[in-house]
């Protein structure tokens, strides 16, 4: 069979430049974004005032237009947005940063007046406008020391009372690339003008919740302070937040980054922000911070309890990694198969069966499946099946357990819309049964009998049966 040739810009080269010009146009024809990118590129020919005219015409469009754009047009409209911003950066900044920067600024500050013409469930075009974060805080790194002091300026004059969040992330993607002097200017412009607002927002006199832009601009000062390397600001706007607003962990990090593990243990012994039903004092992720600063202290015995502690709390493979690593040689073995042993019976088989799969043990997770035969919910079927996957080749009968408490969970609500995953069920527990059957656990049926309690119970759902080969 004939290989087909791949391409590459030394093959294309190789062509004529008519047909390649040919080429070009007939895709563009059929294609609108890659037309535009073609208009881009000829543009810039004429230099950075070409290309950013016609960037200005489509940014003018996007800034009037007022129409909803509807679901079969929201894919479309989002390539467009792409093409937009991958101009600016490919054609429009490399030779004009400056130009580039700014519109990258009047693009992110659109996605107010976009945001209300599209339903973005799916998050696609909030994804564009992060993209273009990202880039201008890149093309930040490449301004002139002047070019650069006038950007605190440009941004608050486009976005400085936007309330979606872009304000605070284009500020986090900047800041770490503007002089020090342009950091404290900005930092005492937004100290400013926080006092007069909340000065003007207490003359207001409602029972009402409003949103403040200062919680945002607080954010602001917070980046700003990290950029400068002001830890003393960084905790003081920390610490003026309510209990439960506050980011105790994060500032735990940047106080043993910086050398203050006293104040960083402290930080992170706060209440703080709770998962909801759970004890965030023993949060994996709570435990690794506290216990790299207990290292960090010299009090490695602490580090290691603490660890084991939240191991027996919430079966945490990367804690259990995180202990044993941090055990003297030949101790770390026997101290695993301790913590395998201890999964088995513990009191939440959900954490056991996740626990053995990431660890992976896949003979203890089957275990645990057939101990706890009759408590597994059929409607966790965003995890279940793929367990069940994952443990059919050599563990048919746990398989087999978890593929009946979906299928049951299915028929007993009569899930229409589910009927064919309960089918293919019924296959794979067809498939199972001569290697499953002689491993169920007692008082679970064998699957002929299964089947048959099946009918009787639900003969009469004929839209499911009539999918079951």
């Amino acid at each position: 069979m004939a290989r087909k040739p791949s391409l590459s810009i030394e093959k294309l080269t190789e062509l004529p430049a008519q047909k390649l010009a040919q080429l070009v146009l007939d895709e563009a024809e059929r294609n609108a974004g890659f037309r535009r990118q073609v208009k881009a590129a000829l543009a810039a020919k004429s230099g950075p005032e070409g290309i950013a005219k016609l960037i200005d015409r489509r940014l003018s469009g996007l800034e009037r237009a007022k129409s909803f754009i509807e679901w079969d047009k929201a894919r479309a409209f989002r390539g467009d947005l792409q093409s937009l911003i991958d101009t600016i950066e490919a054609e429009l900044a490399p030779a004009a940063p400056d130009m580039a920067m700014d519109r990258f600024i009047r693009f992110i500050a659109t996605h107010e007046r976009v945001f209300e013409r599209v339903d973005d469930s799916s998050g696609h075009v909030q994804d564009v406008y992060y993209l273009a974060i990202i880039s201008a805080g890149k093309l930040a790194a490449q301004l002139s020391t002047s070019e650069a002091a006038l950007l605190p300026d440009k941004i608050m004059a486009r976005l400085g009372e936007t309330t979606h969040g872009y304000l605070a992330d284009l500020t986090k993607a900047t800041a770490p690339h503007l002089p020090q002097s342009t950091l404290a200017r900005w930092d005492a412009e937004l100290d400013a003008a926080i006092a007069q607002r909340k000065i003007e927002e207490a003359k207001i006199s409602t029972d009402r919740w409003h949103y403040s832009m200062t919680s945002q601009w607080s954010e602001m000062r917070q980046t700003l302070a990290e950029a400068r390397g002001d830890m003393d600001l960084m905790i003081a706007l920390e610490s003026a937040k309510k209990p439960h607003m506050q980011d105790v962990q994060g500032m735990a990090v940047r106080l043993l980054t910086a050398g203050r593990a006293d104040e960083a243990l402290e930080w992170v012994r706060k209440p703080g922000s709770r998962v909801k039903g759970q004890d965030d004092a023993l949060s994996p992720s709570r435990v690794q911070i506290e216990a790299s600063i207990l290292e960090a202290l010299d009090d490695k015995s602490a580090a290691q309890a603490l660890r084991w502690q939240c191991f027996e709390n919430r079966l945490s493979a990367d804690i259990l990694r995180d202990y044993l690593k941090n055990l003297p040689d030949f101790d770390d073995i026997e101290a695993e198969t301790r913590a395998l042993q201890y999964g088995l019976s513990h009191q939440v088989p959900e954490l056991a069966l996740r626990f053995y799969l990431d660890w992976p043990r896949l003979d203890l997770a089957a275990q645990v499946i057939l101990q706890h035969h009759a408590h597994w919910d059929g409607g966790l079927w965003h995890s279940l099946p793929k367990t069940a996957e994952t443990l059919e080749h050599e563990h048919p009968a746990a398989a087999t357990i978890l593929y009946r408490a979906l299928l049951d969970d299915i028929l007993k609500a009569a899930r229409s819309k589910a009927y064919g995953h309960g089918a293919r069920y019924v296959g794979k527990l067809a498939l199972l049964a001569e290697a499953a059957d002689p491993f169920l656990p007692e008082g679970v049926m064998a699957h002929e009998d299964y089947m048959a309690e099946l009918r009787k119970n639900h003969g009469r759902k004929s839209g499911f049966w009539g999918r079951v080969g």
